[in-house]
């Protein structure tokens, strides 16, 4: 237990602040009908919302579950150990890989089983096989997730089963599943349409892919459908298109294909991508006063990309947070501030700013603290 939590903690640390800070701009979309009871869109590489219909609210998500399920398996797992299946696994029903006791699969194959065939199965083998027991596993789930700001989630089990107070968030779910396309497992597991799993005794699974918008919508990769009576039918899709790549969520919808085609295309058709910042461009220029230097050049570390509807009219500015002169030694790369960009006043985007040339000197330098303070500074739902 305490070797799983450590690891967790680790891996928490480590992945989380490369996608910190999505941008929350909602865009009005009157003409956009769908039948979905809560959705939205999310630009996946900045994290900027383009349409969302009560996003927020906390509904039951059926199988999308197995987004974050899958999510945490390829942070904890090697994907080539060996799972044995349990009796309580074999026993799971509806959505089914059709898993016997004791049958013998790797994790990889297993997650295979839950994100192509929605196998509830398999959800809860990989949960036994991590944390010792499904409950566990989950309580790791909840925690990931928080860390991650799904603030509207609460999981009871690893596969989206009916049970009161099993509910996520269509903004939840477009947050989970940015982090997770970041993994190239993840990404391949989700696009895949058809796959063959060798069991013992020549036993073999073959699934076919439950999202059927992987066959009927060009540029789709993936990602997750979900269906009960509760939930209705769900569906989280992302899709690319010249370089950009996008991810609709839609819950309790009657045609959740539908529902997602047209919101995907609003979010191609309507959106050009505009670069506020460039990678490696000059932002600020500060002072070293013990070394006389008052015009060191402090450089975006990344490019800041806003998405602008066609015809809007936005105002972005730049904001430099950092201190405006330092005490050497400066070290080559060092991050001594960073850029905000906000859009009414809120932060849309941000860069890092690091010094391409060192500043020698035997003193102490205080670094800046580059990620942490940003946590108040956005509010996704205002």
């Amino acid at each position: 237990m305490v070797k799983i939590m450590r690891h967790f903690t680790s891996v928490m640390i480590v992945l989380a602040f490369s996608l910190l800070f999505p941008c929350h701009i909602a865009l009005a979309a009157d003409n956009l009908e769908i039948t979905a009871h809560s959705a939205i869109l999310m630009d996946a590489h900045t994290g900027q919302i383009l349409y969302k219909k009560n996003a927020f609210n906390p509904v039951p998500p059926a199988s999308t579950t197995k987004i974050a399920t899958a999510l945490l398996a390829l942070e904890m797992g090697d994907l080539q150990s060996v799972v044995t299946v349990s009796e309580r696994a074999a026993r799971v029903g509806e959505s089914s890989m059709h898993l016997t006791a004791g049958e013998q699969l790797t994790l990889e194959q297993l997650l295979t089983g839950a994100l192509v065939r929605s196998g509830n199965d398999a959800c809860v083998a990989i949960a036994e096989h991590l944390a010792g027991s499904e409950d566990l596993f989950v309580q790791l789930v909840n925690n990931r997730l928080n860390f991650l700001g799904a603030e509207s989630t609460n999981f009871i089990n690893t596969n989206g089963l009916p049970v009161r107070g099993h509910v996520t968030s269509a903004h939840d779910l477009a947050l989970i599943t940015r982090y997770a396309l970041a993994n190239p497992t993840f990404g391949k597991l989700v696009g895949t349409r058809y796959a063959v799993i060798h069991g013992p005794h020549q036993w073999t699974h073959e699934l076919t892919n439950t999202n059927k918008l992987l066959w009927s919508y060009p540029g789709t990769t993936g990602v997750k459908t979900g269906t009960t009576n509760e939930a209705g039918q769900c569906l989280v899709a992302s899709a690319t298109r010249d370089g950009r790549c996008l991810i609709a969520v839609v819950l309790h919808s009657s045609n959740r294909y539908q529902d997602s085609i047209k919101i995907l295309e609003y979010g191609f058709n309507s959106f050009n991508p505009v670069t506020v910042i460039e990678k490696g461009e000059i932002i600020k220029r500060i002072t070293v006063p013990e070394e006389d230097i008052n015009r060191l050049p402090l450089v975006a570390d990344r490019s800041v990309v806003f998405l602008r509807q066609q015809n809007e009219d936005v105002h972005l500015e730049k904001k430099f947070v950092g201190k405006p002169n330092m005490t050497a030694p400066i070290k080559a790369g060092s991050k001594l501030g960073q850029v905000l960009v906000l859009n009414e006043g809120k932060v849309v985007g941000y860069a890092n700013l690091v010094t391409e040339t060192p500043v020698k000197k035997n003193s102490s330098l205080i670094p800046f603290a580059s990620v942490p303070f940003l946590n108040g500074l956005i509010s996704s739902k205002k």
